[in-house]
């Protein structure tokens, strides 16, 4: 139970029930009846709503909608119950259009809805280790074609002077040489990469754009603005759209022409979610994830943003060379010729491919 204690160690405390009013009229004579709501829901339970009213008016129909989407009308003041299987989750903002006697009036209220899944222990053997760049200060790391691709950023730089400038580079991981490198600019800190449809992504962490290259030339396609202020942090594919997240729970879909975004998910263990996601990777449907400055690797239902499971590869801390300059476990590549998974740190002198037991 060492692993799961250490993860619940860095989940959020829950959070209690929150409403607000938007009335259309000065005198509020309806609310939604917070007293049957309950402050966290999972998956498999339904929410029953219901409104008070505190005055003799005659209530015509109610309206009610979850996250501003329509979810069902009743006649009256007649009890709505709705099930909530096919939310995201995270924060349900409820809301009541009442209607009466000619005049219209809305309440609002807040609930949580959280995983009830109990996040599977993975255990892992290392399978080979390998030289890394201690001046890459890694952010993103992707195979493509059985070549390793790596994103960089600036680095902090302690005693010795080594300060990584950020990159995106083309690496042989069995050595650690670069075979192709993009440098930037001091004011442009690098973060995660992906690589769809033969172009490489490379997101920046306070710039909020993304540079797009060919993979095969290393050539600059475009710069693609985040769809709205926000930092970046890690990224990965699906196979048709682009996933990146913020350093918060939340990770963004969006179109890999536009970067415009196309949903959302939010990530939560049980009932609590988890902040500071980080380096990305799909492999087989699921999104593993570093989670920033802890050795665990978490396992993310894309669907829901439920932690499925969660690997701990603290022990890699004790396999590599503690020099001045390194810093927290972070990139995760999925090899699918070997099944493997490679992993590193920032400034990490070694890289680990290792086989998650299953």
């Amino acid at each position: 139970m060492k692993q799961y204690n250490a993860l619940a160690f860095i989940l959020l405390a829950t959070l209690l029930v929150v409403s607000c009013k938007d009335n259309t009229n000065t005198e509020s004579f309806f609310s939604i009846n917070e007293a049957v709501l309950k402050a966290q829901y999972t998956p498999k339970e339904s929410i029953k709503l219901e409104v008070v009213d505190s005055s003799n008016k005659k209530i015509d129909s109610i309206v009610y909608s979850i996250n501003n989407l329509k979810v069902g009308s009743v006649k009256g003041n007649s009890k709505f119950s709705f099930a909530l299987k096919d939310q995201k989750l995270g924060y349900q903002n409820l809301k009541a259009n009442i209607y009466f006697e000619g005049s219209t009036e809305v309440d609002s209220s807040r609930v949580e809805l959280i995983s009830d899944i109990t996040p599977k222990v993975l255990t892992y053997t290392i399978v080979n280790t390998y030289p890394h760049d201690i001046k890459a200060y890694t952010e993103g790391l992707e195979f493509y074609r059985d070549t390793l691709y790596e994103g960089t950023g600036n680095g902090a730089g302690n005693d010795t002077g080594i300060k990584g400038i950020s990159s995106m580079r083309k690496v042989d991981y069995k050595t650690g040489n670069i075979l192709k490198k993009v440098e930037y600019p001091e004011k442009i800190f690098g973060e995660g990469i992906s690589i769809l449809n033969g172009k490489i992504y490379q997101l920046t962490w306070k710039n909020n754009e993304c540079y797009v290259y060919d993979v095969n030339t290393f050539q600059k396609l475009k710069t693609l603005p985040y769809y709205k202020e926000m930092e970046g942090w890690g990224m990965t594919n699906d196979g048709k759209n682009l996933y990146y997240n913020d350093g918060s729970e939340k990770i963004h879909v969006v179109n890999p022409e536009t970067l415009k975004q196309i949903d959302y998910l939010n990530v939560y263990s049980g009932g609590s979610k988890i902040p500071s996601i980080n380096e990305l990777e799909w492999v087989d449907g699921k999104i593993y994830s570093n989670i920033y400055q802890k050795n665990f690797v978490i396992v993310i239902n894309p669907k829901s943003g439920a932690v499925e499971a969660m690997l701990d590869l603290s022990d890699l801390e004790n396999k590599r060379t503690k020099l001045p300059d390194v810093d927290v476990l972070n990139g995760i590549a999925y090899n699918p010729k070997t099944k493997t998974f490679f992993v590193t740190g920032k400034n990490w002198n070694k890289m680990f491919e290792i086989k998650i037991n299953q």
